[in-house]
């Protein structure tokens, strides 16, 4: 029978939001609900007859456990917040772009563009699923921005607000340019070619006896676009590179371009020649095509946020006992702030009134909330996870501890790689070998007496040895490469990474939140209790905001416990009460009166793993909370640790090495860090020449992923909060991490293949170059052939390797 209940127990789900329903469910129109939140989401819908909502999806709802405080919003009646959110505004008609975290279906898409019939002051709203970001144009005299946010908040879709607007306003200034200089050379080459067949397929002399005047110029006009428009970038990479002392791939493309045009003219003007314009439009051309395809990242992701990102964009400050919002970039030293449950602190400060239990996960990866009492410093980046707190500023956001993290020179330097890459190593080589030969080849035919070959070998071999096919492999290859681990939602942020990942030799690993379970904690009890006495502490725990309470309480999943006659919390020690005529704690050892021993060291106040429970003056036992290992820790390091030195590095206490110890070196474990000693900590790898991937999550985590050779961010989200990262890894994937990394090793293959191919067209086209007849028909032939063959190698071969390696079907 009891089995049977608990079934029918486990079986009740929120008709709105699909969370089971633990506590007692909340009835309306024959329906279950597990909050009064959904159950009002659910009236709103049926009210405005927008129940299809629940057709589309099961259950699609969010879940708002919290009811929705207007005061929470009220920092969007100022002018100046709402300048810097609107996109447009005339005092008629506005129209706002919000970022929504939580749409995650096709019930929200239909939901959330169905406002206008939620409010008829909404005009329109449209959806941009990837990116989550909600449009709405709306008038401002029926609905005020603050009511919008309000409405969405409280059907569940509450705008993610920061100081450093996270609706980005995607500079694609840079694509559209490069788009532009490709069309322009497409359309030119693919005229030129037009032009070029007569001569091609050896019927020239009719067109050429009537028409070499017009052919030949229209040939130029159509060539000088191509070469000072779209190719004029490679002779100013070239150019700076020369200044620099660096010779890097674009050094020898561009020796090859201007010589093409240089000799094309001479030829046209000599008339003793039609010259290479065909192939310097069609170099171009692939060139450009490469660099598009390289260039293509995730514009629905950020990989360059900074602390603005994480902080609100106004906080609500007492001035003569009222509430009143400001922008947060106006904070002022001697303010004094509301911080209500679930918000940020924006600046370090003095607490005023209220207790604090403030999470700092995010920012010292230090995963059991700190308490603070009156009188206590808290510091910026914490949230508050309890009642109300009201504290005193001290420092200015510009110089809170959270910031500081951003003033490292980490932050500072310039965004350059330690590894060269291979196209760049080669063409170092590659360019002398070039121009030895080149000037070899002429010194032959001067020395021979025939200085017309000399000058046709000389300009030959820098035309057809220019290494289109090696500047085209590596993007192609890269390009795929990042495709494919984008499928495999590890999103990188650009194709220059694949190559710096298969280089690493050591990863360091944060592990709050990295090698742990956000929000996920494995509660156990040790001790006995009754049926009775497991009511009496739910009842206790149920009032309180103490995430330590909060996990007892679902932990114990009864329905509708007893009313306390007296229930009170002790700030940093735990909370008392009485239930039913009994007295109950819950709490730390020394809350308990249990001296302080080995065993009970964790306590409530401190290291905080364990929280006791005493009855009517009768210890019951203690709960016990451990961190929750992601799923596939173990296969994870077993295989990343035959080719890689493997490191952890914790802002938490030791409390968790044993459990390390099963996959990690023990020498490898480092806990107690600061995220300063996180990043000194990637710096000293990087002394002994080593290449460090880091893996964090956090903003504790910011400093060493900008310092590493690759800090790759996990998140359960992509779409959320991550500090500044080279690529995104979602959470679940973290199992296939390893095959991720065996997959841009094999791509750093394909590129040296493709080298070889690239060699095999030179030599063939050198043969003919130093012999001084190359004809323009075979330089036409070779360079677009070895471009594609390098294309469709390296294409092919990424896509052979990805599916060997199962991330392609």
């Amino acid at each position: 029978m009891s089995s049977v209940l608990n079934a029918t127990k486990q079986a009740v789900l929120c008709y709105h939001c699909g969370d089971e329903v633990k506590n007692g469910a909340l009835h309306y129109d024959e329906k279950s609900f597990c909050c009064d939140g959904c159950k009002t989401v659910y009236s709103i819908l049926q009210q405005n007859n927008l129940c299809n909502y629940y057709n589309i999806e099961q259950t699609p709802g969010n879940a708002i456990k919290t009811a929705i405080s207007e005061s929470k919003f009220a920092f969007l009646e100022l002018p100046e917040i709402q300048e810097q959110l609107h996109d447009f505004n005339d005092g008629k008609t506005a129209r706002v772009t919000f970022y929504i975290p939580a749409v995650h279906c096709s019930s929200c898409i239909w939901l959330l563009e169905k406002l206008y019939r939620l409010n008829a002051g909404i005009t329109s709203s449209r959806i941009d699923f990837v990116r989550k970001q909600l449009s709405i144009v709306y008038k401002p005299a029926e609905i005020s921005l603050k009511q919008l946010v309000v409405l969405l908040s409280q059907l569940g879709y509450e705008p993610l607000l920061s100081l450093n607007d996270v609706v980005k306003k995607n500079d694609k200034s840079t694509q559209r340019s490069l788009i532009k200089k490709i069309a322009v050379a497409g359309f030119c080459f693919g005229n030129i070619m037009l032009l070029s067949f007569p001569e091609y397929f050896g019927f020239d002399s009719y067109s050429r006896q009537n028409f070499p005047l017009l052919f030949n110029a229209l040939n130029i006009v159509l060539a000088l676009p191509v070469f000072f428009y779209s190719g004029w970038m490679y002779i100013t990479s070239a150019i700076k590179g020369i200044r620099s002392r660096y010779i890097n791939i674009d050094v020898p493309l561009a020796l090859g371009i201007v010589v093409l045009l240089v000799r094309s003219l001479y030829e046209v003007i000599a008339e003793v020649g039609p010259g290479y314009f065909d192939t310097l439009a069609g170099l171009i051309f692939f060139l450009l095509v490469g660099k598009w395809f390289q260039s293509r990242t995730y514009d629905f992701l950020s990989f360059e946020r900074d602390y603005k990102s994480y902080f609100p964009l106004a906080v609500t400050t007492i001035v003569s006992g009222k509430e009143k919002s400001i922008p947060a970039g106006q904070i002022q030293k001697g303010q004094r702030l509301l911080i209500r449950h679930g918000e940020l602190i924006p600046a370090d400060g003095i607490l005023m009134r209220g207790t604090a239990s403030i999470d700092y996960s995010f920012v010292t990866g230090e995963t059991q909330p700190i308490d603070k009492v009156l009188g206590e410093v808290v510091f910026a980046g914490g949230r508050q996870m309890g009642a109300a707190i009201e504290v005193e500023v001290v420092k200015e956001v510009s110089q809170s501890y959270l910031t500081q993290l951003w003033n490292n020179d980490a932050f500072k330097k310039v965004d350059t790689s330690r590894l060269v890459s291979f196209s760049d190593t080669v063409s170092r080589y590659f360019t002398i070998v070039l121009i030895t030969l080149a000037i070899g080849t002429a010194l032959f035919w001067l020395v021979m007496g025939d200085g017309g070959k000399a000058w046709g070998a000389f300009t030959a071999i820098l035309i057809i040895a220019c290494p289109c096919a090696l500047a085209l492999s590596t993007p192609f290859t890269m390009g795929n490469a990042l495709r494919i681990l984008g499928k495999n939602r590890f999103y990188l942020k650009n194709s220059a990474v694949v190559e710096k990942i298969a280089h690493t030799n050591h990863i360091v690993f944060d592990k709050t939140g990295t090698l742990t379970q956000n929000n996920g904690q494995q509660i156990t009890f040790t001790g006995v209790l009754g049926e009775d006495e497991k009511q009496w502490i739910a009842a206790i725990t149920k009032s309180s905001a103490h995430p330590l309470s909060r996990g007892i309480y679902e932990n114990l999943m009864l329905t509708n416990p007893p009313q306390p006659e007296s229930c009170e919390e002790v700030a940093g020690k735990g909370m008392y009460g009485v239930v039913e005529g009994n007295t109950v704690l819950i709490g730390s050892a020394s809350f308990m009166g249990i001296a302080p021993t080995k065993e009970n060291a964790g306590s409530f106040e401190a290291t905080t793993t364990k929280v006791y429970v005493q009855i009517n003056n009768v210890p019951k036992g203690y709960y016990t909370f451990t961190n929750k290992y992601r799923q596939g820790v173990e296969p994870l390091t077993k295989e990343l640790d035959n080719d890689y030195e493997l490191h952890v590095l914790s802002g938490d206490n030791d409390g968790e090495r044993e459990a390390l110890t099963q996959w990690f070196n023990s020498r490898n474990l480092h806990f107690n860090c600061k995220p300063q000693q996180k990043l000194d900590f990637v710096q000293s790898l990087q002394t002994g020449n080593a290449q460090v991937m880091m893996i964090g999550d956090g903003l504790n985590d910011a400093g060493a992923l900008k310092q590493s050779d690759v800090g790759v961010a996990l998140t359960d989200e992509v779409s959320n909060f991550t500090p500044a990262c080279d690529a995104v890894l979602d959470a679940v994937e973290l199992e296939r991490f390893p095959v991720f990394l065996k997959f841009t090793k094999r791509c750093v293959t394909v590129i040296h293949s493709s080298f070889g191919i690239s060699v095999l067209y030179n030599l063939v086209g050198l043969y003919f170059a130093v012999q001084g007849t190359m004809s323009p028909l075979v330089a036409a032939i070779l360079m677009p052939l070895s471009s594609v063959t390098v294309v469709s190698f390296t294409t092919g071969l990424t896509n052979i390797f990805a599916k060997r390696l199962k991330l392609l079907k």
